[in-house]
């Protein structure tokens, strides 16, 4: 036999006598139950506008006469059924509608071109017959998994893709549970894990409960907001067909979003999952962010894919793209056009973690919101910047890492991004696309990188040091350089850069260091060594997320000693909160359509017209990194360039 299971996902659930978990439920005798039968169908009907202006008055007649027919027909069946009806728990069936009413929805109601898995669509023209068992266990779990929204507000589904990896398992996740935790995302979320593994939704919700966690500071109802974040989760399998799996994905997402009317077909062992109709949508609107947590030889194919078949009409749609964004500057720019041509700019959001922090945001507050800071933010008072990265032994190193190397993974996008937020003029308001305008400005005036002013290295390692040792042996883990911005603001002033991995301190943080007072009247007082007496502002991150300013004062006692002293604001001390992780941060400036810490399509160009000529002549050149200890402060050579420039390290 050929049965058809049918879960009516709706945004108006009120309208059927009973709703339980998106599958349409009726309870009472065979009588009342054929009479609901009707009554759904009738109302299913309005809801999708298929009849003419004397509807209305057809579909009663159909309804009082569909009434006497299915009461002669049901006093025959409870004969024969009585049994089977005793069966179904708590007195009540699963509604089974004939397949002539799925059809005929289907056909009046699937707009032209809307992708609905046609791939997935069984033969059931025969008509089917009606039963009143109860479905199998694996259909009545299976059919309603969905939560659907109901309130009329706008939903919003949350795709990552690539989501058994180990970013999605320990970052995304838990960042998307904080922010559900927090009130950042609606209650009516659908969050979906997408990928190739064979996973069913518990084991996908297995898999990330270990790694969520609920806020140090405020941990009231943590376990019933984890219970339902987990609810609101589901995983699919896409297989090795992204254009399916996408298609698939789309039509879960209208179930969510409370668009469309999703059947189970059971053609003997065969279950086959389908949308069948769609429904009135109204005026609702449904959002959508796809996570792209992918490699990166995978990702223009997974992006087009999504881009032709899992895209929402009734909102906005917006795509996170992980770094590195390409190899060099031709590389990158093949991959930009290849997602303009897919996307629009406002649409593409290139996510560098190490941007979320909390310094990199508070970069543009100092300096617009403090009278003290702006009249200095110059040549005339500022004698070098240096913006420094330095990771300790316990730095994971991606596979990806080696080929790419610390240039193209964190200078090309951390480091110039720092640098131009830093250095840029004060955009015409907040809005992301005036910050970015700015920025990029920046990223042009800087000075193409000549190798003579770069410094590379790679830390010796061995198996004994307990580390990832997938380099080869010309993938750099440090760099040093030297930037000059050629602009009327910042003629002059070297910007020093250092990024490194395994060095002897995990340490992120910005000094600006002033110039000289002129003809100091305490010259003598400060002694011969006049740069320990110059002052700085230091933005620090880590290890203890702070504000310094560097000064000079008399130390109290009889005689004139002076001190150069550090005035600080240590976060820990002066705010009682724990710092969200970086990735909550951007994926909530994604949800609000914040996209001023994420590069654009300009910006990624410039960046790589810096950097590229050195980093072709050190591949053409096959340029070996200076070997450093695991461990230790880096390439003797950094010294000799800091020198060059007449500036010291600020950590000696």
């Amino acid at each position: 036999m050929v049965a058809l299971w049918v879960c009516v996902s709706v945004a108006r659930r009120n309208h059927f006598p009973a709703v339980v978990g998106g599958c349409l439920v009726l309870h009472g005798s065979v009588d009342a139950f054929c009479g609901r039968i009707c009554r759904s169908k009738l109302w299913m009907l309005e809801s999708l506008n298929l009849q003419h202006q004397n509807r209305r008055r057809r579909w009663t007649s159909e309804f009082n006469s569909s009434i006497n027919q299915d009461k002669d027909q049901s006093a025959d069946h409870c004969g024969s059924n009585s049994s089977k009806e005793g069966q179904v728990s708590g007195g009540t069936s699963a509604l089974n509608l004939s397949n002539d009413s799925i059809d005929e929805t289907n056909k009046a109601t699937s707009p032209s071109g809307h992708s609905s898995l046609p791939n997935l669509q069984p033969d059931v023209s025969k008509k089917v017959g009606t039963s009143l068992e109860s479905p199998s266990p694996l259909l009545q779990t299976h059919s309603s998994k969905f939560s659907v929204q109901s309130d009329g507000a706008p939903s919003l589904c949350i795709a990552v893709i690539g989501a058994t990896g180990e970013l999605a398992r320990k970052k995304i996740f838990p960042a998307l549970f904080a922010l559900y935790y927090s009130g950042f995302l609606p209650e009516n979320v659908g969050i979906f894990g997408y990928s190739r593994k064979d996973l069913t939704d518990e084991g996908l919700r297995s898999i990330i409960a270990a790694t969520l966690t609920c806020r140090v500071d405020h941990q009231s109802n943590c376990e019933d907001k984890l219970n339902a974040f987990l609810k609101r989760t589901y995983y699919l399998n896409g297989g090795y067909d992204n254009t399916v799996g996408m298609a698939k994905l789309n039509a879960w997402m209208e179930m969510i979003e409370g668009f469309a009317v999703f059947a189970t077909y059971m053609v003997g062992a065969l279950i086959i999952d389908s949308v069948t109709a769609y429904l009135p949508q109204g005026e609702s609107v449904a959002n959508r962010i796809f996570y792209l947590s992918v490699p990166q030889e995978a990702l223009l194919d997974v992006a087009s894919s999504l881009a032709d078949h899992a895209q929402t009409r009734k909102g906005w749609n917006r795509i996170i793209i992980e770094k590195p964004f390409g190899f060099d500057a031709l590389s990158s720019n093949q991959l930009t056009r290849s997602l303009l041509s897919k996307f629009e700019e406002k649409q593409i959001y290139r996510i560098d973690h190490l941007l979320g922090r909390n310094l990199i945001e508070n970069l543009t507050v100092l300096r617009f919101s403090n009278l003290v800071f702006e009249p200095l933010w110059s040549r005339k008072y500022i004698r070098n910047v240096q913006v420094i990265l330095s990771e300790d032994l316990g730095m994971h190193i991606g596979r990806y890492f080696d080929g790419y190397g610390i240039i193209r993974d964190i200078v090309h996008s951390h480091m110039l991004q720092t640098i131009a937020l830093l250095a840029m003029e004060p955009p015409i308001s907040l809005d992301g696309e005036d910050i970015r305008n700015e920025k990029v400005k920046v990223l042009r005036s800087i000075r193409k990188l000549e190798l003579s002013d770069a410094i590379l290295g790679q830390f010796k390692a061995s198996s004994e040091d307990h580390v990832d040792v997938y380099l080869n042996n010309l993938t750099p883990t440090f760099f040093a350089g030297a930037l000059y911005i050629d602009n009327g603001r910042w003629d002059g002033v070297p910007f020093l850069i250092k990024a490194g991995i395994g060095l002897i301190q995990h340490r992120v943080e910005i000094r600006i260091q002033f110039h000289h007072v002129p003809g100091n009247l305490y010259r003598e007082r400060i002694g011969h060594n006049i740069d320990l007496a110059t002052n700085e502002l230091i933005l620090r991150d880590v290890p203890d997320e702070a504000i310094l300013v560097k000064v000079n004062n008399k130390i109290p006692g009889l005689g004139l000693q002076l001190d150069a002293s550090e005035l600080n604001l240590l976060y820990k001390d002066k705010y009682n909160v724990e710092v969200p992780d970086s990735y909550e941060h951007l994926l909530l400036d994604v949800i609000d359509g914040d996209n001023h810490l994420f590069m654009r399509s300009d910006e990624l160009a410039a960046a790589w017209n810096i950097l590229t000529p050195v980093l072709h002549e050190m591949d053409k050149n096959n340029i070996a990194p200076e070997l450093y200890e695991l461990g230790g402060r880096g390439p003797v050579g950094a010294y000799y360039l800091w020198a060059k420039h007449g500036v010291r390290w600020a950590e000696d």
